[in-house]
């Protein structure tokens, strides 16, 4: 089995961070959201991966891929030269899948339950060409949605429907035993230009033409993801991922109070401040004269005089703030 990852998209979700970086590549919790992918990955005992990658910054995900896991995959970068919708990008990837099965994930997405867990919930649905990860939620509509059968075969999907036919959401992750036949619903929807949702090739639409040719998909339950390509649920992913680790680094640091949770990258100065808890600080970090929590901290930024909560700061960024004195008398209620 091979690993699809998509990775092409620009990010603009995740502006300024994606500016100057693929939001696979911002860092939260020690690494690069891809890094987390992959690490999952490996850990499911899948050894090659496939990344869609395009556009002008594709380099840094192609260079770091291969230094970081070079050793753990068997990697290849297909391009996505024109980026029209994420069935569009899989499609791309079929030269390199070359008729084997394939978990395709989102590059900005994480999950609790690694894809060991959905690889078993596939392997226990029984016979079936695909299966596709869901999860219940309140607003439907926002999403792709898949309908069953009684028997817990699909028997429709639909990308972001006014009208929702069930409450089941599609969270990103896909198990693809047939992916002959996906290509093919995937290279028969963009030789004839049958765009979906936002004027797009989607890979839902692709889904339910092998439904609709005799293919048998079915579904398993996914408990909670982390759509990495907004602000606030990168915040809550860097949080989620901080709690499974252990503090590093808080030694090396002088006249500092680190709460844990926190990840301290290499080169890190912090100096008479307060960090954590829930706080990122990429290498070469300075942060002097601050209390940070609840934050993602950049590579070389530098934060001086600052309280910074809920936020995140780019790389070489510089943030200072004013020194104030105050004189507060009882009882008083002061929000700076």
């Amino acid at each position: 089995m091979k690993a699809v990852i998509p990775l092409a998209g620009r990010g603009t979700r995740l502006y300024p961070q994606t500016h100057t970086k693929p939001k696979a590549m911002v860092r939260i919790a020690g690494k690069p959201i891809l890094g987390h992918i992959l690490s999952s990955v490996a850990s499911a005992g899948i050894d090659e991966a496939v990344l869609v990658v395009g556009g002008p910054m594709q380099a840094q995900i192609r260079e770091y891929a291969t230094d970081a896991f070079g050793d753990e995959f068997d990697l290849s970068f297909p391009e996505q030269e024109d980026p029209q919708g994420l069935g569009h990008a899989i499609h791309q990837a079929e030269p390199a899948v070359d008729g084997e099965p394939m978990l395709i994930t989102l590059g900005d997405m994480l999950f609790e339950n690694g894809y060991r867990t959905f690889l078993d919930a596939h392997e226990t649905l029984g016979a079936a060409d695909a299966s596709v990860g869901v999860k219940r939620v309140d607003e439907p509509s926002h999403y792709g949605v898949v309908d069953v059968d009684d028997d817990g075969s699909v028997r429709e999907l639909v990308e972001k429907p006014s009208e929702p036919p069930s409450d089941k959401a599609i969270s990103g992750v896909y198990v693809v035993e047939d992916s002959d036949a996906l290509f093919d619903a995937l290279g028969h929807l963009i030789d004839n230009d049958l765009r979906g949702a936002g004027d797009e090739f989607q890979l839902t639409d692709a889904l339910q033409r092998m439904v609709d040719t005799g293919s048998t998909l079915r579904t398993f339950e996914v408990d909670d993801w982390y759509d990495c390509g907004r602000p606030e649920t990168l915040l809550e992913a860097n949080r989620v991922l901080l709690e499974s680790m252990e503090t590093n680094g808080a030694g090396r640091l002088e006249n500092a109070v680190v709460v844990p949770p926190v990840d301290i990258g290499a080169d890190v100065t912090v100096d008479r401040s307060v960090v954590g808890p829930y706080v990122s600080l990429d290498d070469g970090a300075e942060i002097s004269d601050s209390i940070v929590h609840d934050a993602i901290v950049g590579k070389d930024a530098a934060l001086s005089g600052v309280n910074l909560d809920h936020s995140i700061v780019g790389d070489a960024a510089s943030i200072s703030g004013e020194p104030q004195s105050l004189n507060v008398g009882d009882n008083s209620d002061l929000s700076l």
